[in-house]
């Protein structure tokens, strides 16, 4: 860097800091956070837990069991299903069944209705499927209850209700060599062969509770954010937590839900505790109902053009032309894109690897700096303030984006209790104890995430058992060993949507999307074939996962200089189940092309069709 300076100061002009001192300020704040039990510090939601999963929303509907045989099932109603589901439609394929944990259609959207809830990439690319059902959300960022009436007019549109087993969670799955069948079995007593199965568990699905001494003590009343209890608060998905105004409120946890929930908690409550670990960067949200004449403007295959255009911008790619033009965009084109095509130009020549890469340093510390002067000019106590800056890169974090999460920190009633990195000491009868001090607490809310970097298996809820009696868990201990993320060898007919060894993008849908029109060719070959099933060759298995070893050391050591997330496994190296280890690291733009040339060579490389 030190050679770079006056390189920097040609492209970026004058730096009116320290970037040394910035970078060790980062790390010492990353230290400070670092543990050795890494993502040993969260406690399965089993046992004396499980109340933190059930379902708050619907009341369990008796059924008989189920007892017959379908083509494909589907396990998992959320965005990853319900694409899936749409694209097998639309391909002809009739006899499907979708068995969803949930009382109903949506995924995350079912899960997810604490008050403030709503997209944090533009509805327009994140909706799936708008223009399939010529519609159009209502907000630039959509609601949380328009996203869930979207899933359901999804689910109905593609008549996924017909066989859906709802308030359904699969318990066994084996394999039928000699039927050529996967036998499956649910917590309702079904039994029924499938000859497919797609796996569209969803990437974040599973409540993950921090395992603080004691978090079993507490008398009050507690629950996760996406088991929202409006029996208790009062109000709805808009707010209006009218039965919390004599309560004192503590809620564990700052990033993206606590984010969008804490505004309506500080309006609401008598008092509210915000006990943090690591504050979130949170920059301008700018939400704004959607112009009807842009609306009607529109031209037919807008949707993929524009999702398109937001996905080659946030993988620091080129285009002529923003069209989403948002908090997202604007990061990546001043880290990349932008920022390089400036540089360049100014030299007049193009720009080095090791210089490229000072550029991105120094800008992202430039953009920090603003989410940082953001923070300090909105809160007006200044140690406040100052706790809730972000010391570290752009994206060592999911980055935020939301207009009323800092001036709530300007109302009387809220208190930031930061806890220096190290977050809360202990749980207590009575509330929460962080340095020494106990908060007294009428409810306690965790907003601590879902589960991230335990093992596939465990977050399904169930192993999977193939060809020879191969558990899945014991195949993938030492990592995933997949064809593109979608196949694995000894396991037949059986697919999986989501981060397993593929692409991880900003807006997930169009991943998803990408993965169910690629299994449905997949299967297509199949029927044309007349074959009973596919798989994934060892060979083929072997060759993906040299080629994600040979790009795995993409980002790594940007990560490992990051604070402890769930982005870079809690801070500790060499867990194969870690987020990015599920992940391509040449990114979305190159794991699309690979898909399609794969598919338009129509050799099938590294698929077995028999």
């Amino acid at each position: 860097m030190k050679q770079m300076t006056d390189v920097l100061r040609e492209t970026l002009g004058e730096i009116d800091f320290d970037p040394a001192a910035l970078k060790a300020k980062y790390l010492h704040e990353r230290d400070k956070r670092l543990r050795q039990d890494g993502n040993e510090q969260y406690v399965e939601v089993t046992g004396d837990y499980s109340n933190y999963v059930e379902d708050p929303y619907a009341e369990r509907v008796e059924r008989a069991p189920v007892f017959d045989e379908v083509e494909i099932v589907i396990i998992g109603g959320g965005f990853g299903g319900l694409m899936m589901g749409g694209r097998l439609r639309e391909a002809g394929y009739t006899d499907i069944r979708v068995i969803e944990q949930g009382g109903d259609f949506g995924g995350t959207w079912y899960w997810n209705r604490y008050p403030g809830a709503m997209c944090d990439v533009e509805s327009y690319c994140y909706l799936p499927m708008l223009e399939e059902l010529n519609y159009i959300p209502k907000h630039k960022y959509s609601f949380a209850p328009e996203i869930m009436a979207h899933s359901q007019n999804i689910a109905r549109h593609y008549q996924l209700y017909d066989k859906a087993l709802l308030q359904t969670t699969v318990t066994a799955m084996v394999w039928d060599e000699a039927l050529q069948r996967w036998a499956i079995e649910t917590n309702r007593g079904d039994r029924f062969h499938a000859r497919f199965v797609a796996m569209a568990n969803g990437p974040l699905n599973r409540p993950k509770l921090p395992g603080i001494p004691g978090i079993d003590a507490f008398k009050g009343h507690t629950f996760h954010t996406s088991r929202w209890d409006y029996a208790y608060t009062g109000g709805d998905s808009t707010g209006n937590l009218q039965q919390l105004a004599d309560k004192k409120v503590g809620i564990i946890g700052t990033g993206a839900t606590a984010v969008q929930c804490i505004p309506h908690l500080g309006a609401a409550a008598e008092k509210l505790y915000v006990f943090q670990r690591t504050p979130s960067s949170v920059d301008v949200r700018n939400n704004r109902e959607t112009d009807p004449e842009w609306a009607a403007s529109l031209e037919p295959g807008w949707q993929y053009r524009r999702m398109a255009n937001f996905n080659t911008l946030v993988s620091g790619g080129d285009q002529e032309e923003d069209l989403v033009a948002d908090g997202w965009t604007d990061i990546f084109r001043n880290l990349t894109g932008i920022a390089a095509k400036t540089a360049s130009r100014k030299l007049g020549r193009r720009l080095t690897a090791d210089e490229r890469m000072d550029l991105m340093e120094m800008a992202d510390y430039q953009k920090m700096n603003t989410v940082r002067a953001r923070a300090a000019s909105t809160v007006e106590d200044e140690e406040t303030a100052e706790k809730l800056k972000p010391w570290y890169r752009q994206f060592c974090k999911r980055p935020c984006f939301h207009d009323e999460y800092l001036p709530t920190f300007n109302r009387p009633n809220v208190e930031l209790i930061d806890t220096a990195g190290h977050g809360v000491e202990r749980i207590t009868e009575k509330g929460v104890v962080v340095n020494g001090q106990e908060y007294e607490l009428d409810c306690l809310i965790f907003a601590t995430g879902f589960e991230v970097g335990t093992s596939y298996t465990r977050r399904a809820g169930y192993d999977i058992v193939g060809r020879g009696g191969q558990l899945l868990s014991e195949k993938w201990a030492q990592g995933l060993r997949t064809l593109h993320g979608l196949q694995t060898h000894g396991f037949p007919n059986c697919f999986f949507l989501g981060f397993t060894q593929s692409a991880i993008t900003v807006n997930v849908p169009q991943s998803l999307n990408e993965q169910a029109r690629h299994i449905t060719y997949i299967l297509d070959q199949v029927k044309a074939r007349g074959a009973s099933t596919t798989e994934a060759t060892a060979a083929g298995e072997a060759d993906w996962l040299a080629e994600m070893e040979s790009k795995a050391k993409m980002g790594e050591s940007f990560r490992i200089e990051c604070t402890p997330g769930y982005y870079n496994n809690e801070g500790k190296s060499g867990n194969p189940n870690s987020f990015f280890s599920f992940s391509y690291g040449a990114g979305p733009l190159r794991f699309f092309e690979i898909l399609d040339e794969w598919r338009a060579s129509g050799t099938l490389d590294g698929c077995a069709i028999r």
